[in-house]
């Protein structure tokens, strides 16, 4: 190690996916870009697609980037392997935070950027945290303009709610479905501007040539045919990584490391992997089935005066945190139920309980009518009884290293948005911080990229060398469609999700780290017997391209793991249980001939006026729900 400077879960394999579980938001224009038809001296077909600015991913940070893009004058084309508006930011239930002071005037940007930072353990980058922060309240305002259906104070102000570990009331919501309201709102503004997208489109790799990027190779998941992209400034908005893990709140289709991976062999670093947010409540219960298993159960609940018990009904966060209870910090929580499970005070499944029942059951109704409904289809009223959680993978602090002002990677034309990075929440996210980024850091790439962009860029050409490196890659992928080997795609990925649970969950140690990379390569070495069915529009061959990208992003998160000898926020090493003042450091992760490299970075300090707030030691009372 060097030292720098400063609700198809499981689907089955042959079938190619089910019908999107979203409303038809229709209207928004479905041109791809200037296309041609080509074909290689050896008869291989493909589409040619052109455009000034490709966005990989069609969740909240996309749509922002591209509308961005769109309102500075230029027509950007934004694909998905989803239908569009199925993202995953429809999961992010409970709200998006901003210093508004609806209820508590006493909050400001500082104090968000201080709890923001406290939260993340101090290894956030301090100006990605500030301009977010900054940035927050006109864009809540922005979004209620383009039609939000924010909950309203009795006054008709903006209505928060509290979240763990925030010092006022500052999470903005639309009932439980705060990311799928965002999204439609910012769906209707690309649609209004007619923005150009593409769905069902797979990215399968940049092309680059380590300096700089030329577009992307890629396939169309309903008809297989191979696409060309080609544009000289590509954005990667396509997410996390944590469907890597055996219990996650993702579809096992998303999420799986597609953006750190794309990224990583086309030149740029990722940073901070080891850092992987275990959301304390995810459902768990053979009463909800395998489908639900790791479904988030929002934090809403407990922001709205949820409690957890043990299997004895206690209410085992006294113990743990007395002043904080359930809405301290989500590692605190996680880690404390999974001591108490550990300590045989779980539930028959493995879980513990988490009760609303003591509210007013309309009052619950009211805010929380998703979770409500959802539990109902299940044969249990929430109002009345309590449910089974247990922690569930949710969230992945780590990402692709970028500057938050311009959203670069360090390679030219490449740039990365939303949870596809790292930077903003350090070693943890404060909950509601992660809609929050994507509008805020969303804006500002867009209007980067939008200066950067000149007019040889409306039609670039394709070289030579562009159309050997996109053909050599449709030939692997047909390759890849005709494996007739004795594993199926499935069945790695499932057996990669329980390595990671064991050797690299909440709790880690050295030997458990060292044992998943031995794991993880024989692993590894079992892909030369994959077999996939089907051909290039079945589910089994997406799921054998999400494994190539996941068995990458799982090797860099294990090694950077083991590299960080200390316990810090989502990273608890139980070989080194307290936090070290010298490792208030960053790990970047970089790919060269010899395999991945690992360095350090040193982390920059706060604004004045932000370490004032940090001073003022500003905290939340959970006693003031009481």
């Amino acid at each position: 190690m060097t030292e720098t400077p400063a609700d198809d879960r499981r689907p089955a394999e042959s079938s190619r996916r089910g019908s999107a579980a979203v409303a038809d938001l229709g209207g928004v224009s479905s041109r791809i870009g200037r296309a041609n038809r080509s074909a290689s001296s050896d008869g291989l077909e493909y589409d040619v697609v052109t455009t000034p600015v490709l966005v990989v991913g069609v969740g909240a940070a996309g749509a922002r980037v591209a509308i961005g893009l769109a309102e500075a004058g230029l027509e950007p084309l934004v694909i998905g392997k989803r239908d569009h508006g199925d993202a995953h930011t429809t999961w992010a239930a409970g709200g998006i935070n901003a210093a508004l002071g609806s209820l508590d005037d006493e909050d400001d940007w500082t104090i968000h950027a201080a709890d923001t930072l406290n939260e993340g353990h101090h290894l956030n980058d301090p100006e990605a945290v500030e301009l977010t922060a900054r940035e927050l309240p006109d864009r809540i305002r922005e979004l209620e303009e383009w039609g939000m259906p924010f909950d309203r104070t009795d006054d008709g102000a903006i209505n928060q709610r509290y979240f763990g570990a925030q010092s006022y009331r500052r999470t903005c919501f639309v009932g439980d479905r705060t990311g799928e309201a965002m999204l439609e709102t910012l769906i209707g503004r690309a649609r209004d501007l007619e923005i150009p997208y593409r769905e069902n489109v797979m990215i399968t790799r940049l092309l680059s040539d380590g300096r700089r990027v030329f577009g992307a190779a890629g396939f169309d998941m309903e008809t297989g045919r191979g696409l060309l992209f080609r544009s000289n400034h590509v954005v990667l908005a396509a997410g996390g990584f944590s469907a890597l893990y055996d219990r996650h709140s993702s579809r096992d289709d998303e999420n799986n490391g597609d953006a750190q991976a794309l990224a990583l062999e086309a030149g740029a670093r990722l940073m901070d992997l080891e850092f992987v947010q275990f959301h304390p409540t995810g459902m768990v219960g053979e009463r909800y089935g395998e489908e639900w298993d790791g479904r988030l159960v929002t934090e809403a609940v407990r922001g709205e005066g949820g409690r957890l018990y043990n299997a004895e009904n206690e209410r085992f966060m006294e113990r743990y945190s007395p002043d904080q209870m359930e809405l301290d910090a989500r590692d605190v929580v996680a880690r404390a139920i999974g001591r108490e499970i550990d300590a045989g005070r779980g539930t028959e499944n493995g879980g513990v309980y988490l009760d609303i029942s003591h509210r007013d059951a309309d009052y619950v109704r009211e805010r929380l009518p998703r979770m409500v409904e959802r539990f109902a289809s299940l044969g249990v009223d929430i109002t009345a009884e309590p449910i089974e959680v247990a922690p569930t993978a949710h969230y992945t602090m780590g990402g692709v290293d970028i500057d938050f002002r311009t959203g670069e990677t360090g390679v030219e034309g490449l740039y990365a948005v939303g949870e596809a990075v790292a930077g903003v929440h350090g070693a943890n996210r404060l909950g509601g911080n992660s809609l929050a980024e994507t509008v805020a850091i969303g804006k500002l790439v867009g209007e980067h990229v939008a200066t950067a962009v000149d007019g040889s860029d409306a039609e670039p050409a394709v070289t030579d060398e562009q159309r050997a490196l996109a053909e050599r890659e449709f030939r692997a992928l047909a390759s890849l469609a005709d494996a007739d080997g004795e594993v199926t795609p499935t069945a790695l990925l499932a057996d990669l999700r329980e390595l990671l649970w064991d050797r690299a969950g909440i709790l880690r140690d050295e030997a458990g780290l060292r044992a998943g990379l031995e794991e993880l390569e024989a692993l590894r070495d079992r892909t030369g017997e994959l077999r996939v069915e089907g051909g290039l529009t079945s589910r089994s061959f997406e799921f054998a391209v999400d494994l190539s990208f996941s068995l990458t992003v799982a090797e860099a998160m294990l090694r950077a793991a083991l590299a960080r000898t200390e316990s810090r926020g989502a990273h608890y090493r139980t070989d080194y249980p307290e936090t070290d003042p010298d490792w208030r450091v960053n790990l970047l992760v970089s790919a060269d001939e010899g395999g991945l490299e690992i360095d350090r970075r040193g982390v920059a300090e706060p604004s004045d006026p932000v370490r004032e707030a940090l001073a003022e030691g500003y905290e939340l009372d959970y006693h003031h729900l009481e």
